[in-house]
């Protein structure tokens, strides 16, 4: 088992984690117009979500690597241009972030949470994001394949969540601090090119 990777690919996720996206906005709005309690249901539903998407690229992406790894190749290649594609949609984003708080008013928890699991379970863009983000970091020669990406999954759920809920619970000084400070958004951009852009250089350059 290689620690070292699996520590690359938590600092990959934080790094991801923390650079605004729609969903970390969405628990940011959530929370301060209606409460850390339904920030927090945002989170758990997103998290739970994510729990599919490692299901289907456990069990997919497994079989291929035990059938195929020409084909499994071929997917890597794939991601690492989805990454550079994710790099170059940043780069033509504006970096201003904006809130809108503007939002309807809900203060019960389990329709956020719900909204947070349907919002993850029913974007494709997180399995395809998934799909290009895992396969770099298997991480040992023994374990199951089918292991180490729900290993993968829960350490990813892991630090998203540890994130997001300081998110949900700091969104007050959080969101302030977005809206006083005009370069936050143009670092925060640029931090995401370069994840990406090193995530599919990582990709590409990791043999199976």
């Amino acid at each position: 088992m290689n620690i070292e990777i699996l520590l690359a690919f938590a600092a990959a996720t934080a790094t991801l984690a923390i650079a605004p996206g729609p969903d970390n906005i969405f628990v940011l709005v959530q929370s301060i117009t209606n409460g850390k309690k339904q920030g927090l249901a945002v989170v758990a539903g997103l998290m739970s979500g994510c729990l599919v998407h490692t299901t289907l690229l456990a069990f997919g992406i497994s079989i291929i690597i035990r059938d195929n790894l020409y084909l499994f190749w071929m997917i890597k290649l794939f991601g690492a241009g989805y990454l550079l594609y994710l790099a170059y949609k940043v780069y033509q984003a504006k970096a201003e972030i904006v809130l809108d708080i503007k939002v309807n008013q809900t203060t019960s928890v389990w329709p956020l949470f719900k909204k947070g699991f349907w919002m993850n379970v029913l974007n494709p863009k997180v399995t395809i994001f998934f799909l290009a983000f895992f396969p770099g970091f298997l991480f040992s020669d023994t374990l199951s394949p089918y292991i180490q990406f729900y290993l993968l999954g829960f350490l990813f759920i892991l630090v998203s969540s540890l994130i997001f809920c300081a998110i949900a619970i700091l969104a007050g000084r959080v969101g302030a601090y977005l809206n006083s400070h005009a370069k936050a958004g143009f670092y925060l951009k640029w931090m995401q090119i370069v994840v990406f852009v090193g995530l599919a250089i990582y990709l590409v350059g990791t043999g199976k």
